[in-house]
């Protein structure tokens, strides 16, 4: 029995042996700074709606960026909006709200279309600032908003999108 212990034992002390003579032979000194750098997003998430909003950098530049996009790359981008809205004259609400004449409108205004509570109490008018905001990220920007929907992350195909709805409407906002 004191041969196995004596032998496990010696076993233990050449291993962490072996192991400390490596460290000492096969020195590597930590860089200073690391080679892979996690790149940070310096955007701030809203508490509430408009007020605190999701990224007042990006909802203050539509305006500029309105000139790099069209209201035909809206069409396209609003392809992922079509399941759930129409933006048809005189369309239907599906599972979300007609989007014809939105912009301008107040939110939470149309009388056929049951609105969460955080949206009928939200009551301000679509702007391109307030639909630029919404469309980053739903459920940041209206607390309490039943749209499920992700968000546009890219401010290119936003403000495309916020084109092509105030195409889609009798009264367009004027872009200037």
């Amino acid at each position: 029995m004191n041969k196995i212990i004596v032998s496990i034992l010696l076993a233990v002390i050449l291993v962490l042996g072996i192991n400390k003579i490596a460290d000492v032979i096969f020195y590597v000194e930590k860089p200073e700074k690391s080679a892979y750098q996690v790149a940070s997003n310096a955007t701030t998430t809203s508490t509430t709606s408009s007020e605190t909003s999701a990224s007042e950098s990006e909802s203050g530049n539509i305006m500029a960026i309105f000139a790099s996009t069209s209201a035909a790359e809206g069409a396209k981008v609003f392809k992922k909006c079509a399941a759930c809205h129409s933006i048809a004259e005189g369309g239907a609400n599906k599972i979300g709200p007609a989007l014809w004449g939105v912009l301008g409108r107040k939110s939470g205004a149309l009388p056929d279309y049951k609105y969460s509570k955080a949206m009928a109490a939200h009551g301000k008018p679509w702007t391109f600032d307030e639909m630029n905001g919404f469309l980053i990220k739903p459920k940041d920007w209206i607390k309490g908003t039943k749209m499920s929907f992700a968000g546009l992350k890219n401010e290119k195909e936003r403000a495309a999108v916020i084109l092509y709805m105030n195409e889609n409407t009798n009264s367009p906002l004027p872009l200037n």
